[in-house]
This record gives structure tokens, C-alpha cells and sequence, in this order.
């Protein structure tokens, strides 16, 4: 348990990196938190960049580097575990610390973003197969329907099932259960909006 706890701090750090922040605040000089939705996460980096110039090509790059820094977060702290110690409680707790510290970073005032890419990190290292799909299912929605926030949601909501059925254990899919009710409920007030027909698409993805 004490091992479990320090891999859960170790990786709450790393999570809580805000990377978000960092590459907009260098690039831009401004403060990501406060723009658009407030979230550090790749689709308000994104946003904030097609918005300002009105250039796609230049948004995506945006949002794809903000995305694959915040999995990384979320994929080298469990990795880690994995490769250190024997058994899944190590590597559950480094994922939860990874996914806390994103969407509560102690860098940021314990703000940050909805921990879709570094949840879909710690995916990648449980059971790669379910990363694949995940992924590959995200960007079709987001593709198709301009929603980031309801392919999220969607993806994280069938979760456990492709970790079933990718041959993960019971308690990486149990913890993928607590992963989608975490990231589900960081989205109610964009469940709110795609209710009302008010949440903004992402025509630059």
C-alpha cells in the first residue's frame, strides 16, 4: 500500500504538469484558464489558436501537441509501474494519481482540464488494443459531429467494454469504470449545453 500511494503522488505530479498552459503561455503569452471554457486541455488550445488566426492547420497542431503531452502524462507514470512492480495496484494508482493531478493540477490552483487524453494515456498502457479502438472511434465522432465533448463522453462510456473484450484485467476494467464516471462527470456542463443544442463545434478538426 505504501508503494501504491507513492506511485499515486509521483504520478499526481505528473499529471499535474499543466501542459496546456505551458505551450499556449509560451506561444501566446496568454493564460489558457482564462479563455473559452478555462480548460487546459487540447480543445480549448486549439480553440483559443483558430479563433485568434483563424488558421485550421494551425489549430490542429496545437491541439494534437497539447493531446499528446497530456497521454504521455497519463501513459509514463503507469508504464512506469508496470515496468517496477508486479500486480495492478501500483499501476491503478499511478493512473489515478495521473488523472487527478490533470484535471486538479497543484501547478494551477488544483484547476486544469477533463483528463480525456491522459485517461486515454493510461488506456494505452493497460490494454493497447482498447487504446486503438478508443482513439480511433474519438476522432471519427469528432470528425462527424464537430463534438469533442460527445465523442469523449462516448468513448469513455464504452470503455470498460472494450477493455473486456481486449482482455483486460478486473481491475483495470473496474478501474476504467471509475475512469468514465470521472471524466463523464467533469462533461455535465457540456451534457447541459449538447442538450440545449449550445455546445460549440470544432470545425478546424
Amino acid at each position: 500500500m505504501v508503494i501504491a500511494l507513492l506511485f499515486f503522488i509521483a504520478a499526481y505530479f505528473v499529471g499535474s504538469i499543466p501542459t496546456g498552459y505551458l505551450l499556449v503561455k509560451a506561444r501566446e503569452g496568454v493564460d489558457l484558464r482564462t479563455i473559452g471554457s478555462g480548460s487546459t486541455g487540447a480543445t480549448n488550445a486549439g480553440r483559443y489558436i483558430y479563433n485568434k488566426y483563424h488558421d485550421a492547420h494551425r489549430a490542429r497542431r496545437m491541439f494534437f501537441a497539447v493531446l499528446g503531452c497530456d497521454m504521455a502524462k497519463g501513459a509514463l507514470p503507469v508504464l512506469l509501474a508496470l515496468l517496477l512492480t508486479e500486480g495492478d495496484y501500483c499501476c491503478i494508482a499511478a493512473a489515478v494519481g495521473a488523472i487527478v493531478g490533470h484535471s486538479m493540477s497543484c501547478f494551477l490552483d488544483f484547476k486544469g482540464g477533463k483528463s480525456v487524453a491522459t485517461g486515454l494515456g493510461t488506456i494505452a498502457v493497460f490494454a493497447p488494443l482498447a487504446w486503438v479502438v478508443s482513439f480511433l472511434l474519438w476522432y471519427l465522432i469528432i470528425h462527424t459531429s464537430k463534438y469533442v465533448s460527445l465523442a469523449s463522453i462516448i468513448v469513455f462510456a464504452i470503455a470498460p467494454l472494450l477493455m473486456w473484450a481486449f482482455g483486460a484485467s478486473v481491475s483495470q476494467i473496474n478501474y476504467s469504470v471509475v475512469l468514465a464516471l470521472y471524466v463523464i462527470s467533469l462533461h455535465r456542463d457540456n451534457i447541459e449545453r449538447l442538450t440545449k443544442k449550445e455546445e460549440n463545434k470544432t470545425e478546424w478538426l
